[in-house]
């Protein structure tokens, strides 16, 4: 026969353990991690190239859509295999080759206007996602080298071909023996 002073023992026992239970169930079902901290977290790792490769306007969008779990973290280029690798751990997942369907892995590049051929037709401007091509219509044009971030979007809409990439310390030679001497 049983010990009838165990039985309260194990009622309250299991009370407990279905009152924990049902509590955590409800923590899970109610309470979500901040999705905005884990956006900010992502978007950190990304190279801000803003360039869309990844098919998304620039790269906070992108962030937001590897957090809610609509994009995958191989889709970054510019980013190439370091950048895949550090999602995969932010985010506890395996790491994968970035996928070729979103472009070539490149090594960093950053545009160089060829100043003597440019006509000032100011279309390269509003293609720029970090304002980093200086000019005015009609004016010659030249790109801010510390603000530039290889997305060549630039490229596209330059009618006269003007514009070029180039590694950064390539292009830091090729704007100082065009410019005039003093």
């Amino acid at each position: 026969m049983s010990d009838p002073t165990l039985l309260p023992a194990v009622g309250v026992a299991t009370a407990l353990g279905v009152a924990l239970g049902g509590a955590l169930g409800w923590l899970a079902a109610h309470v979500r991690p901040d999705r905005r901290a884990l956006v900010e977290r992502i978007d950190a790792l990304l190279p801000q190239t803003q360039c869309g490769q990844c098919r998304f306007p620039g790269c906070r969008p992108y962030a937001e859509a590897i957090a809610h779990g609509t994009a995958d973290i191989d889709r970054c280029p510019p980013g190439g295999e370091a950048t895949v690798r550090a999602l995969a751990a932010l985010l506890d997942r395996p790491p994968r080759p970035v996928d070729p369907d979103y472009g070539p892995t490149k090594p960093p590049l950053v545009a160089v206007i060829d100043e003597a051929r440019c006509i000032g037709c100011a279309l390269c401007l509003p293609a720029c996602p970090v304002d980093a091509i200086v000019g005015a219509p009609r004016f010659m044009h030249t790109v801010i080298e510390a603000q530039c971030t290889g997305c060549e979007l630039c490229l596209p809409p330059c009618p006269v071909d003007c514009i070029a990439m180039a590694s950064p310390a390539r292009a830091v030679r090729a704007a100082s023996s065009a410019a005039p001497d003093r």
